[in-house]
């Protein structure tokens, strides 16, 4: 199921088109798991797009005008939404959706146009970083190999490089590792099994659980990596074999913010960021979430992830052993 409240009849489009629409659909319900209310939001951003596409071709939309649009097109459309008041986080989002589609359309083969990687979505101001969504983590995880192996690198040789991208970010963002504990390791201390240990600030140690998806990425890379993995050599290397650089992991994630539309604070640093706030979103205590992140205090902790007295007060009362016994003698 794909939901009801999107049914075609909300697109103006053609029907090559709709038919599409409905193979992304499920497509995101069945392969991301896109929640109902993420899809009808996807839904409306996308059946703005079209109206307005239609208006401005002065027709339904099809496949073959999709296809045609160049990057003043696009520009129009993110004209009209600045005329109409609305909000860049707002424009953003909506950018964002438009983009998974044509992205989906070209993966599958039904259309390309190059010209929407030319048009930036409007900057959203941040005053502090904050973490990535869960569905803007695997979205962008999910982008990051189309980048890796992208025709810069297929061209020369080097669509391995998609593959330890997507296996550096990952392990950063599955393990809550700083770019540098992850950069800084050796082949031999691939992550393997249950768990692996991590050497953090002041040559700390700290054990972290694994999970499947990072070990199998991490694996595929090292089958595709052209260069020998002995003991003491780098286990992510740039394209001369070399330790990679964190520059290139940043600029990485540029690419990915560029494309996505997610705001400045989209760096390497945040997938940490946002795997210890996705934890403690899902219940995890603070104290698992210090101990894996490696920090030296909880002070540390309780600001890195943001938690507001609220959610404090949530965990004291769910926890406390004087607040559980009151909590029972009230009832």
């Amino acid at each position: 199921m794909v939901g009801t409240t999107s049914s075609l009849t909300q697109y103006s489009c053609a029907n090559d088109v709709a038919s599409q629409i409905e193979t992304w659909r499920r497509w995101l319900a069945d392969e991301r798991r896109v929640s109902a209310h993420t899809l009808d939001a996807y839904g409306r951003d996308l059946s703005a797009f079209l109206c307005f596409i239609s208006d401005h071709l002065g027709k339904p939309t099809a496949l073959g005008d999709l296809e045609g649009l160049n990057t003043s097109d696009f520009r129009s459309y993110l004209a009209n939404r600045n005329n109409q008041g609305l909000a860049r986080t707002s424009t953003a989002r909506a950018m964002s959706t438009v983009r998974n589609f044509f992205r989906f359309l070209d993966r599958s083969n039904i259309i390309k146009n190059p010209a929407i990687r030319a048009v930036r979505t409007p900057k959203i101001p941040r005053s502090i970083p904050k973490a990535l969504s869960a569905e803007e983590a695997a979205e962008a995880l999910e982008s990051v190999e189309e980048f890796g192996s992208g025709q810069w690198h297929t061209s020369r040789g080097l669509d391995w490089v998609g593959k330890r991208d997507t296996a550096l970010l990952t392990l950063i963002y599955g393990c809550g590792l700083r770019i540098s504990e992850a950069l800084n390791l050796n082949v031999e201390e691939a992550p393997k099994g249950d768990s692996m240990v991590i050497t953090g600030k002041g040559n700390k140690q700290r054990l972290v659980p694994l999970l499947d998806v990072v070990v199998e990425s991490v694996e595929a890379y090292i089958h595709a990596c052209p260069f020998k993995a002995e003991k003491g050599a780098p286990l992510f290397v740039g394209a001369r074999g070399k330790r990679l650089s964190p520059r290139i992991v940043q600029r990485l994630m540029q690419n990915i913010r560029y494309l996505l539309g997610l705001p400045d604070t989209a760096t390497p640093h945040a997938l940490r960021h946002s795997f210890a706030t996705h934890l403690l979103a899902g219940g995890g205590d603070l104290r698992t979430i210090q101990e894996l992140l490696g920090h030296a205090t909880l002070s540390t902790t309780q600001r890195y992830t943001e938690v507001d007295s609220a959610r404090l007060t949530d965990v004291y009362s769910r926890a406390h052993p004087r607040a559980q016994i009151n909590k029972g003698a009230v009832q």
